[in-house]
């Protein structure tokens, strides 16, 4: 029998699954909740931009998702693995891809440019991966970024 010499591999994995009903007006609610998982505290080092995610992914949906406010609700995993945390957001709301909308033109003075669209592009420019999915009447959207080991800086 060989003798095996290697690393041993922990994988952690740690999961919470939020639900909210209904969303209207509950921006800072949603936020705080979500902020205060044992997975967003574990990022501590990249809290400000895990912040600016889920601030822009959160405030979308309460604002655009449900135009007529009607059943209106918001699920939230969030998973954290060794060097990543996920966040997947499903929403029962008009069905909208925010990975198709077209990235402002940020070389335009701010006075010249349109209103709307800064949100999904900082989105884009801060998270590490996105995927969106229209599945059963639900928008699935899920941010990834990678966040390091536990004590690791990572931009």
């Amino acid at each position: 029998m060989e003798d095996f010499k290697g690393f041993l591999c922990i994988l952690a994995i740690t999961m919470t699954h939020l639900h909210f009903q209904p969303i209207q007006g509950k921006t800072v609610d949603i936020m705080d909740a979500i902020l205060h998982t044992g997975e967003v505290a574990s990022v501590e080092h990249m809290l400000d931009k895990v912040y600016l995610i889920v601030e822009e992914v959160v405030a979308n949906i309460v604002n655009y998702a449900y135009p007529d406010g009607i059943d209106d609700y918001l699920d939230v995993e969030i998973e954290r693995q060794d060097e990543q945390i996920t966040f997947r957001f499903r929403d029962g709301g008009v069905p909208f891809n925010p990975l198709m909308k077209d990235s402002p033109d940020t070389s335009l003075p701010m006075a010249q440019r349109p209103i709307g669209g800064l949100g999904i592009y900082l989105i884009k420019m801060n998270a590490d991966d996105l995927d969106y999915k229209y599945v059963n009447g639900e928008n699935i959207f899920t941010v990834m970024k990678n966040i390091g080991r536990r004590g690791d800086l990572i931009t």
